[in-house]
């Protein structure tokens, strides 16, 4: 048998690979550890300086984290209400570590509070006003679903939804790759049900939400978008 060449243990099979020198991404191997991401050299395992990287919220449903794959070797750490990205680069005056760090972030549109106020009557009549918290990836404020990139134009694009009502509205937002810088906003018209499965897709001047609702039914939107002069220059004056 050819000797191994590498082992790592990691929870849930959560292995990346990637980034300039090679370093790969787990989640160490303890069911209290999930959410918890460890980036390491893949020639020796050393973690990282600040390489381990946990993201501060509360929610339902998990964050997530890829290497970028615009072949920067940077990191995207995705969460709820924030999306980083993370660079990776040499320790000063020592080539054979690497340490990460903010490249820049997104954040989501909120309001810093996360407690609501519900006012309750008694039967006697009196007002009772309680406090709780939000969850991080509560309906009611906006979160991001979805983030991807797009090579030919670099950009990235990331899916904004927010539940009004009885109906959650999205919108798709376009980044300056190398900055992070907020381009162009575009809702989208059909009403976005938080409980369905949603994937949109980005291409040049196209861009396509596939639904899929309950008994295997399938809604399929596009839309394309059209070179506007006045809102071309506007872009360019914001743009990296």
């Amino acid at each position: 048998l050819p000797p191994l060449l590498f082992e790592v243990s990691s929870l849930e099979n959560a292995f990346q690979i990637g980034g300039h020198p090679w370093h790969y991404i787990i989640t160490p191997n303890k069911r209290k550890q999930k959410g918890v991401f460890h980036i390491c050299a893949l020639k020796d395992n050393c973690l990282a300086k600040n390489g381990i990287q946990e993201m501060d919220c509360c929610s339902l449903e998990s964050d997530w984290i890829y290497f970028h794959p615009d072949a920067s070797g940077r990191i995207i750490h995705v969460g709820p209400n924030q999306v980083k990205v993370l660079k990776l680069t040499e320790i000063e005056n020592n080539s054979f570590q690497h340490q990460i760090s903010e490249d820049f972030v997104i954040l989501a549109d909120r309001e810093n509070n996360k407690n609501e106020n519900v006012l309750t009557v008694t039967a006697s009549g009196r007002v009772v006003k309680k406090s709780f918290n939000l969850l991080d990836d509560d309906p009611e404020q906006e979160t991001f679903k979805i983030v991807d990139y797009e090579d030919e134009l670099d950009l990235l694009s990331v899916v904004a939804v927010t539940q009004i009502d009885a109906e959650g509205k999205a919108h798709l937002d376009f980044h300056c790759n190398e900055y992070g810088t907020l381009l162009k906003s575009i809702p989208l018209v059909e009403s976005w049900d938080v409980t369905y499965s949603h994937e949109v897709y980005f291409d040049r001047d196209l861009v396509l939400h596939i639904e899929q609702k309950p008994n295997r039914v399938f809604s399929c939107y596009v839309y394309q978008m059209v070179c506007n002069t006045a809102e071309e220059e506007e872009t360019i004056n914001r743009s990296c």
